[in-house]
């Protein structure tokens, strides 16, 4: 991603200053104004590339259907952290905290890990052991690593959990993105060929690059690599991806029984 969406010096620098905000802050808000500063430096800085100006996209959704897509977007962003603390069943608490991740990530699947831990580890539902467990085996299987949430849902310690808990994690972390999906389409052909539009999706795309390689530090890096041990099995499994070109799902299990090796001879 850094390579086809920070190809120049200014959104590279765009890149480094959101990941400089997310190391040192990595709350729910700190990412939502790293994307939208990166944002505002694209509508200053990346207005030199050709602009989009042919094509049509026919969109079958009606603009009020758009429109009310975007109204339960933001009611439910809004009204769920509410009936929370009003005393709604832990249900509903967990419903918001997959909602709300699902809302506040934009880019690659990874961006939702600072959420996820956050809305998760922090208040003791899932501790961080299990949720890093959680999050490797995504990585062994195609499809988004969204599906992570079914994982938590599964073994979060309020009710519900399991299989229904399961359930509720893989609609609450989906259903942000199917509802700005469905407001944004209606408009989409005419905003995309807006010279300002594209300058500030440039800029996001940039924001969310930094945003990675920040989560690849916190909570990935601190998280797992503690000892010399466990560098040398990153080490092996980036060779293995990178150099080799080794499918993902003998990498995840070549480092799972290196784990297990580390773990029986306490390196």
């Amino acid at each position: 991603m850094a390579r086809s969406l920070c190809p120049d010096r200014e959104r590279a620098s765009m890149a480094t200053l959101s990941a400089l905000i997310i190391l040192f802050s990595t709350s729910s808000a700190a990412q939502v104004g790293a994307i939208a500063l990166g944002g505002i430096l694209g509508l200053w800085l990346c207005r030199d590339a050709p602009p989009v100006t042919d094509g049509h996209i026919a969109i079958p959704v009606s603009r009020g259907v758009g429109l009310a897509a975007l109204a339960a977007f933001f009611i439910l962003l809004i009204g769920l952290p509410i009936a929370q603390k009003l005393g709604a069943s832990s249900g509903v608490a967990l419903f918001d905290a997959f909602y709300r991740s699902g809302a506040l990530v934009f880019g690659g699947g990874h961006v939702v890990l600072p959420l996820l831990r956050e809305a998760f580890v922090a208040p003791g539902w899932v501790n961080d052991d299990a949720f890093l467990a959680g999050y490797g085996a995504p990585q062994a299987v195609p499809g988004p690593l969204f599906t992570f949430a079914a994982y938590l849902g599964t073994v979060i310690r309020p009710t519900p959990h399991g299989i229904p808990g399961a359930a509720l994690g893989l609609f609450g972390i989906f259903l942000p993105g199917i509802l700005i999906l469905l407001g944004a389409l209606p408009f989409w052909d005419s905003l995309r060929k807006r010279v300002a539009a594209q300058a500030a999706m440039r800029g996001v795309n940039a924001a969310v690059v930094g945003l990675l390689g920040a989560a690849l530090y916190n909570p990935l890096w601190t998280s797992s690599v503690k000892t010399p041990g466990d560098f040398g099995l990153a080490l092996v499994g980036f060779i293995l991806l990178t150099v080799w070109r080794a499918p993902p799902l003998l990498v995840v299990v070549v480092s799972a029984l290196g784990g297990m090796a580390l773990a029986l001879g306490a390196w």
